[in-house]
Protein backbone atom coordinates (compact mmCIF):
# COMPACT_ATOMS: atom_id res chain seq x y z
CA UNK A 1 0.00 0.00 0.00
CA UNK A 2 1.53 3.34 -1.06
CA UNK A 3 1.86 6.36 1.16
CA UNK A 4 -0.94 8.93 0.99
CA UNK A 5 0.04 12.24 -0.58
CA UNK A 6 0.49 15.12 1.83
CA UNK A 7 -2.43 17.48 1.32
CA UNK A 8 -0.94 20.65 2.76
CA UNK A 9 -2.24 23.29 5.17
CA UNK A 10 -5.60 25.02 5.19
CA UNK A 11 -4.07 28.47 4.78
CA UNK A 12 -6.03 31.30 3.16
CA UNK A 13 -5.11 34.74 1.84
CA UNK A 14 -3.29 36.59 -0.93
CA UNK A 15 0.36 36.76 -1.98
CA UNK A 16 1.14 39.48 -4.51
CA UNK A 17 4.15 37.99 -6.24
CA UNK A 18 6.56 40.18 -8.18
CA UNK A 19 7.00 37.56 -10.88
CA UNK A 20 10.44 37.57 -12.51
CA UNK A 21 11.02 37.36 -16.25
CA UNK A 22 11.39 33.78 -17.44
CA UNK A 23 8.94 32.22 -14.99
CA UNK A 24 5.48 31.07 -16.05
CA UNK A 25 2.46 32.01 -13.97
CA UNK A 26 1.92 28.31 -13.17
CA UNK A 27 5.50 28.02 -11.92
CA UNK A 28 4.97 31.10 -9.75
CA UNK A 29 1.85 29.62 -8.19
CA UNK A 30 3.63 26.32 -7.57
CA UNK A 31 6.58 28.00 -5.87
CA UNK A 32 4.33 30.04 -3.57
CA UNK A 33 2.14 27.06 -2.79
CA UNK A 34 5.17 25.01 -1.71
CA UNK A 35 6.56 27.80 0.46
CA UNK A 36 3.26 28.09 2.33
CA UNK A 37 2.61 24.33 2.21
CA UNK A 38 -0.86 25.36 1.03
CA UNK A 39 -3.53 22.84 0.08
CA UNK A 40 -5.06 25.04 -2.60
CA UNK A 41 -3.76 27.89 -4.77
CA UNK A 42 -4.55 29.82 -7.96
CA UNK A 43 -3.73 33.11 -9.66
CA UNK A 44 -5.74 36.14 -10.78
CA UNK A 45 -4.66 36.59 -14.39
CA UNK A 46 -1.90 34.96 -16.43
CA UNK A 47 1.34 36.87 -16.92
CA UNK A 48 3.50 35.79 -19.87
CA UNK A 49 6.95 34.29 -19.09
CA UNK A 50 8.65 37.28 -20.78
CA UNK A 51 6.72 39.69 -18.53
CA UNK A 52 7.40 40.64 -14.92
CA UNK A 53 5.43 42.18 -12.09
CA UNK A 54 2.08 41.78 -10.41
CA UNK A 55 0.87 38.18 -10.15
CA UNK A 56 -1.80 37.98 -7.42
CA UNK A 57 -1.80 34.44 -6.00
CA UNK A 58 -4.77 33.25 -3.96
CA UNK A 59 -4.41 30.55 -1.31
CA UNK A 60 -7.22 28.50 0.18
CA UNK A 61 -10.51 30.36 0.62
CA UNK A 62 -9.12 33.40 -1.24
CA UNK A 63 -9.43 31.40 -4.48
CA UNK A 64 -13.20 32.07 -4.25
CA UNK A 65 -12.51 35.78 -4.79
CA UNK A 66 -10.24 35.42 -7.85
CA UNK A 67 -12.92 36.51 -10.40
CA UNK A 68 -13.40 39.82 -8.57
CA UNK A 69 -9.69 40.61 -8.74
CA UNK A 70 -9.39 39.50 -12.39
CA UNK A 71 -12.24 41.81 -13.36
CA UNK A 72 -10.42 44.82 -11.91
CA UNK A 73 -8.30 47.33 -13.78
CA UNK A 74 -4.73 46.57 -14.84
CA UNK A 75 -1.78 48.89 -15.37
CA UNK A 76 1.16 47.90 -17.59
CA UNK A 77 4.41 49.58 -18.49
CA UNK A 78 5.80 48.23 -21.75
CA UNK A 79 8.51 48.95 -24.27
CA UNK A 80 7.56 48.92 -27.96
CA UNK A 81 10.19 48.48 -30.68
CA UNK A 82 9.44 49.77 -34.17
CA UNK A 83 10.74 48.16 -37.35
CA UNK A 84 9.48 44.60 -37.02
CA UNK A 85 6.28 42.68 -36.32
CA UNK A 86 6.50 39.15 -34.92
CA UNK A 87 4.24 36.09 -34.88
CA UNK A 88 3.67 36.50 -31.13
CA UNK A 89 3.74 40.32 -31.02
CA UNK A 90 6.71 40.11 -28.62
CA UNK A 91 10.33 38.92 -28.76
CA UNK A 92 9.46 35.23 -28.50
CA UNK A 93 8.11 34.87 -32.03
CA UNK A 94 9.75 34.96 -35.43
CA UNK A 95 9.75 38.22 -37.38
CA UNK A 96 6.88 38.23 -39.89
CA UNK A 97 7.08 41.76 -41.34
CA UNK A 98 9.57 44.64 -41.27
CA UNK A 99 9.56 48.38 -41.93
CA UNK A 100 12.23 51.04 -42.28
CA UNK A 101 9.87 53.78 -41.11
CA UNK A 102 10.34 55.18 -37.60
CA UNK A 103 7.55 57.48 -36.36
CA UNK A 104 8.50 60.67 -34.53
CA UNK A 105 7.68 61.16 -30.86
CA UNK A 106 5.07 63.72 -31.87
CA UNK A 107 3.41 61.24 -34.24
CA UNK A 108 3.33 58.58 -31.52
CA UNK A 109 1.78 60.95 -28.97
CA UNK A 110 -0.82 62.06 -31.52
CA UNK A 111 -1.77 58.43 -32.22
CA UNK A 112 -2.27 57.30 -28.60
CA UNK A 113 -5.84 58.68 -28.26
CA UNK A 114 -6.87 56.34 -31.11
CA UNK A 115 -6.16 53.44 -28.75
CA UNK A 116 -7.98 54.75 -25.68
CA UNK A 117 -11.61 54.41 -24.60
CA UNK A 118 -13.78 51.55 -25.81
CA UNK A 119 -12.03 50.13 -28.86
CA UNK A 120 -12.11 47.00 -30.99
CA UNK A 121 -9.05 44.79 -30.62
CA UNK A 122 -8.04 41.54 -32.31
CA UNK A 123 -6.14 39.46 -29.70
CA UNK A 124 -2.72 38.03 -30.56
CA UNK A 125 -2.77 34.64 -32.27
CA UNK A 126 -0.54 33.38 -29.48
CA UNK A 127 -3.01 33.94 -26.62
CA UNK A 128 -4.96 31.84 -24.11
CA UNK A 129 -8.29 32.47 -25.86
CA UNK A 130 -10.13 29.25 -26.65
CA UNK A 131 -11.23 28.24 -30.16
CA UNK A 132 -13.52 25.19 -30.17
CA UNK A 133 -12.11 24.20 -26.78
CA UNK A 134 -8.44 24.63 -27.77
CA UNK A 135 -6.12 27.43 -26.67
CA UNK A 136 -5.18 29.73 -29.55
CA UNK A 137 -1.47 29.48 -28.71
CA UNK A 138 -1.60 25.65 -28.89
CA UNK A 139 -3.20 25.81 -32.33
CA UNK A 140 -0.70 28.44 -33.50
CA UNK A 141 2.25 26.38 -32.25
CA UNK A 142 0.90 23.37 -34.14
CA UNK A 143 1.04 25.43 -37.33
CA UNK A 144 -2.70 25.89 -37.72
CA UNK A 145 -4.08 29.15 -39.08
CA UNK A 146 -5.64 31.04 -36.17
CA UNK A 147 -8.36 33.60 -36.86
CA UNK A 148 -9.57 35.53 -33.83
CA UNK A 149 -12.46 37.97 -33.93
CA UNK A 150 -12.16 41.54 -32.69
CA UNK A 151 -13.45 42.17 -29.18
CA UNK A 152 -14.51 45.35 -27.43
CA UNK A 153 -12.03 46.31 -24.72
CA UNK A 154 -11.51 49.41 -22.60
CA UNK A 155 -8.26 51.35 -22.36
CA UNK A 156 -8.67 54.05 -19.70
CA UNK A 157 -5.37 55.76 -20.45
CA UNK A 158 -2.33 55.29 -22.68
CA UNK A 159 0.65 57.54 -22.05
CA UNK A 160 4.16 57.93 -23.40
CA UNK A 161 6.69 57.46 -20.58
CA UNK A 162 9.95 57.90 -22.49
CA UNK A 163 11.61 57.58 -25.91
CA UNK A 164 15.02 56.01 -25.19
CA UNK A 165 16.00 55.79 -28.88
CA UNK A 166 14.57 56.06 -32.40
CA UNK A 167 13.50 52.39 -32.41
CA UNK A 168 11.91 52.24 -28.98
CA UNK A 169 9.14 53.91 -26.98
CA UNK A 170 8.00 53.12 -23.42
CA UNK A 171 4.26 53.36 -22.78
CA UNK A 172 1.99 52.97 -19.76
CA UNK A 173 -1.54 51.64 -20.20
CA UNK A 174 -4.39 51.44 -17.72
CA UNK A 175 -6.95 49.03 -19.09
CA UNK A 176 -9.84 46.69 -18.38
CA UNK A 177 -10.27 42.95 -18.55
CA UNK A 178 -9.30 41.20 -21.78
CA UNK A 179 -6.88 43.86 -23.08
CA UNK A 180 -3.64 42.69 -24.71
CA UNK A 181 -0.89 45.29 -24.69
CA UNK A 182 0.96 43.19 -27.26
CA UNK A 183 -1.95 43.89 -29.61
CA UNK A 184 -1.77 47.61 -28.78
CA UNK A 185 1.90 47.59 -29.82
CA UNK A 186 1.14 45.70 -33.03
CA UNK A 187 -1.74 47.98 -33.99
CA UNK A 188 0.13 51.15 -33.05
CA UNK A 189 2.96 50.17 -35.37
CA UNK A 190 0.57 49.55 -38.25
CA UNK A 191 -1.34 52.78 -37.57
CA UNK A 192 1.89 54.76 -37.78
CA UNK A 193 2.95 53.19 -41.07
CA UNK A 194 5.56 50.97 -39.45
CA UNK A 195 5.65 47.57 -37.72
CA UNK A 196 6.15 47.01 -33.98
CA UNK A 197 6.27 44.48 -31.15
CA UNK A 198 6.70 44.45 -27.36
CA UNK A 199 10.25 43.97 -26.09
CA UNK A 200 9.63 44.41 -22.34
CA UNK A 201 6.48 44.27 -20.23
CA UNK A 202 5.82 44.83 -16.54
CA UNK A 203 2.43 44.66 -14.85
CA UNK A 204 2.13 47.29 -12.13
CA UNK A 205 -1.47 46.91 -10.95
CA UNK A 206 -4.17 44.22 -10.85
CA UNK A 207 -7.45 45.23 -9.23
CA UNK A 208 -6.72 46.53 -5.72
CA UNK A 209 -3.10 45.32 -5.75
CA UNK A 210 -0.17 47.55 -6.73
CA UNK A 211 3.62 47.77 -6.40
CA UNK A 212 3.61 48.54 -2.67
CA UNK A 213 2.00 45.10 -2.16
CA UNK A 214 4.62 43.15 -4.13
CA UNK A 215 6.80 40.46 -2.57
CA UNK A 216 9.53 38.46 -4.28
CA UNK A 217 10.27 34.77 -3.91
CA UNK A 218 13.42 35.77 -2.00
CA UNK A 219 11.23 37.80 0.40
CA UNK A 220 9.06 34.75 0.98
CA UNK A 221 12.02 32.42 1.49
CA UNK A 222 13.58 34.84 3.99
CA UNK A 223 10.31 35.14 5.94
CA UNK A 224 9.96 31.35 5.96
CA UNK A 225 13.48 30.99 7.31
CA UNK A 226 12.74 33.42 10.14
CA UNK A 227 9.41 31.80 11.06
CA UNK A 228 9.03 29.09 13.74
CA UNK A 229 6.62 27.28 11.42
CA UNK A 230 8.96 27.46 8.42
CA UNK A 231 6.29 29.21 6.33
CA UNK A 232 6.13 32.91 5.33
CA UNK A 233 2.70 33.60 6.87
CA UNK A 234 3.74 37.12 7.94
CA UNK A 235 3.64 38.14 4.25
CA UNK A 236 0.15 36.74 3.62
CA UNK A 237 -2.57 39.30 2.88
CA UNK A 238 -6.13 38.64 4.15
CA UNK A 239 -8.92 37.34 1.92
CA UNK A 240 -10.70 40.69 1.97
CA UNK A 241 -7.63 42.44 0.50
CA UNK A 242 -8.81 41.26 -2.91
CA UNK A 243 -12.25 42.76 -2.36
CA UNK A 244 -11.29 46.32 -1.45
CA UNK A 245 -13.65 47.75 -4.05
CA UNK A 246 -16.71 46.03 -2.53
CA UNK A 247 -18.80 47.59 0.23
CA UNK A 248 -18.47 45.86 3.61
CA UNK A 249 -21.41 44.82 5.78
CA UNK A 250 -20.80 43.86 9.43
CA UNK A 251 -22.95 40.93 10.56
CA UNK A 252 -23.56 39.31 13.95
CA UNK A 253 -22.33 35.89 15.10
CA UNK A 254 -25.86 34.54 14.68
CA UNK A 255 -25.91 35.88 11.12
CA UNK A 256 -22.58 34.18 10.42
CA UNK A 257 -24.10 30.76 11.11
CA UNK A 258 -27.04 31.47 8.81
CA UNK A 259 -24.87 32.78 5.97
CA UNK A 260 -22.49 29.82 6.18
CA UNK A 261 -25.51 27.52 5.96
CA UNK A 262 -26.57 29.27 2.76
CA UNK A 263 -29.45 31.18 4.38
CA UNK A 264 -30.23 34.85 3.91
CA UNK A 265 -30.28 37.34 6.77
CA UNK A 266 -32.33 40.50 7.27
CA UNK A 267 -30.35 43.74 7.06
CA UNK A 268 -30.77 45.92 10.11
CA UNK A 269 -29.44 49.22 11.42
CA UNK A 270 -28.84 52.62 9.94
CA UNK A 271 -25.66 51.50 8.19
CA UNK A 272 -27.40 48.72 6.29
CA UNK A 273 -27.02 49.17 2.50
CA UNK A 274 -30.18 50.12 0.64
CA UNK A 275 -29.02 49.62 -2.95
CA UNK A 276 -28.62 46.13 -4.35
CA UNK A 277 -25.39 44.52 -5.47
CA UNK A 278 -22.54 42.42 -4.18
CA UNK A 279 -21.02 43.14 -0.76
CA UNK A 280 -18.57 41.51 1.60
CA UNK A 281 -20.06 40.28 4.89
CA UNK A 282 -17.59 40.37 7.79
CA UNK A 283 -17.71 39.57 11.51
CA UNK A 284 -14.97 40.44 13.95
CA UNK A 285 -12.71 41.48 11.10
CA UNK A 286 -13.05 38.07 9.41
CA UNK A 287 -14.49 37.60 5.91
CA UNK A 288 -17.68 35.53 6.14
CA UNK A 289 -19.26 35.59 2.69
CA UNK A 290 -19.69 37.34 -0.60
CA UNK A 291 -23.36 38.24 -0.52
CA UNK A 292 -25.92 40.07 -2.62
CA UNK A 293 -28.30 42.68 -1.24
CA UNK A 294 -31.85 41.87 -2.35
CA UNK A 295 -35.00 43.50 -0.96
CA UNK A 296 -33.57 44.18 2.47
CA UNK A 297 -31.97 40.75 2.69
CA UNK A 298 -28.37 39.61 2.49
CA UNK A 299 -28.20 36.52 0.28
CA UNK A 300 -24.92 34.53 0.41
CA UNK A 301 -23.31 33.76 -2.97
CA UNK A 302 -19.82 32.53 -1.95
CA UNK A 303 -19.24 31.48 1.66
CA UNK A 304 -15.83 31.39 3.32
CA UNK A 305 -15.07 28.46 5.61
CA UNK A 306 -14.07 29.41 9.16
CA UNK A 307 -10.32 29.26 9.78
Amino acid sequence: MGRSRKRGRDVSGWVILDKPVGMTSTQGVGAVRRLFDARKAGHAGTLDPLASGCLPIALGEATKTVPYVMDGRKVYEFAVRFGAETATDDTEGAVTETSDHRPTTEEIEAALPVFTGEIEQVPPKFSAIKIDGERAYDLARDGEEVELEARTITVYSLDLVERPDADTVVLEAECGKGTYVRAIARDLGRHLGSRAHVVALRRLVVGPFEETDFVTLDDLRAAAGESPTGTPDTLLRPIEAGLAELATVVVSKNDVARLRNGQGVILRGRDAPIAGGMVLAVCGGEAVALAEVEKGMLQPRRVFTAA
